[in-house]
């Protein structure tokens, strides 16, 4: 019996754990953690999105996104915003501080991404990547075509 398990659910899930760990430390020095970059990214793309949406899209709890989204506020880099005639809605809008943070934390994430994928060729990513994109599409609809469920 081989030591090792080699099921792609089970890869995929070691590359996530050593990725979000090399970006959980990208991220140390913007004092974001993974969910408020995942949140602040959501809100940069997507003004206005809710913090149901954004866990769903980002595959993580509602209370995780919550408290995620509670520190952002604090820190003055979302705010937000009621729903006009629905006052318990509550829409997110990035502060401009908010956009600048996300765009210098974006290009150090992607940085860490690009010295993670060097090992593969160009289309060796590329292929990685779509493929990686259908098992998310299958799994997580949510993620990829910001619908909600």
């Amino acid at each position: 019996m081989n030591p090792f398990d080699r099921r792609t659910g089970y890869v995929a899930w070691q590359i996530g754990q050593i990725m979000a760990s090399r970006i959980e430390r990208t991220l140390r020095p913007f004092r974001l953690t993974l969910a408020q970059n995942s949140a602040l990214t959501q809100v940069t793309l997507d003004p206005g999105v809710t913090s149901a949406t954004a866990a769903r899209r980002a595959a993580i709890t509602p209370q995780s996104m919550g408290t995620a989204v509670n520190g952002l506020v604090e820190r003055g880099l979302i705010e937000r915003r009621s729903t006009p005639g629905d006052r318990r809605t509550h829409r997110l809008h990035a502060t401009e501080a908010g956009r600048r943070l996300a765009r210098e934390a974006g290009e150090a994430v992607d940085t860490a991404h690009a010295e993670a994928l060097r090992v593969l060729t160009p289309e060796e990513q590329e292929r990685a990547h779509s493929l990686l994109m259908k098992l998310l599409t299958s799994l997580n609809p949510s993620a990829v075509n910001g619908s909600t469920p």
